[in-house]
């Protein structure tokens, strides 16, 4: 039995069904993952919105309202949320690239008059142990009940009333930049919104 001799040619062949087979293989097993990783966003941003929300009987994915804005790269997503028909609130995407290691995404939830009622964590990629302390409570919870109208969303450091995180205050500054997005984006269509159920 006679050894074959290696070319270029019979080297350039055998890289090239090896890179179709691997690429074939990745994109079957992507398109299987396709459905359970949409189904899992979906599952997330739902129990984002009961989270942030009070109690509320209307489908808010088949209802959000999508706004167009020069401040985000995508549209801004909001959920207004309806209980018997009467407006109680509406969940608002607020996002920021300025964080320490890029993009910041907060779900905040709003009262009719404005107030937070609660903010969830989307995303983020913050130094762990420093900026991923933005999901605690103890940063969260001064968030709550309080109206951007008269509390100054930023950060003590630069004039504001909100505790920066101890190490994180780039982070921290991103994390209120998105409420101020979120929070202004709410106050240019919450009237459409409280008529739009009725």
């Amino acid at each position: 039995m006679s050894k074959k001799e290696s070319t270029f040619l019979n080297m350039a062949l055998s890289l090239i069904v090896i890179t179709l087979v691997a690429g074939f293989s990745l994109g079957f097993v992507n398109n299987l993952t396709l459905a359970p990783k949409a189904e899992a966003k979906l599952a997330k941003k739902v129990n984002a919105l009961k989270a942030v929300l009070p109690e509320f009987d209307n489908d808010l994915v088949s209802e959000v309202v999508r706004i167009k804005t020069t401040v985000a790269k995508d549209s801004v997503e909001v959920y207004p949320a309806f209980k018997s028909g009467k407006f109680v609130g509406a969940a608002v995407i607020g996002a920021s690239e300025k964080g320490f290691s890029g993009l910041v995404k907060i779900m905040v939830g709003f009262k009719p008059d404005g107030s937070i009622q609660n903010i969830v964590v989307l995303e983020q990629k913050e130094t762990p142990g420093l900026g991923t302390k933005m999901k605690e409570e103890k940063f969260l919870g001064q968030f709550r009940d309080k109206n951007p109208s008269d509390y100054n969303l930023k950060v003590s450091k630069d004039g504001g009333e909100v505790d920066a995180l101890t190490g994180a205050t780039i982070s921290s500054r991103a994390f209120t930049e998105a409420a101020q997005s979120a929070y202004d984006e709410y106050m240019k269509i919450k009237d459409s919104l409280t008529k739009s159920n009725n």
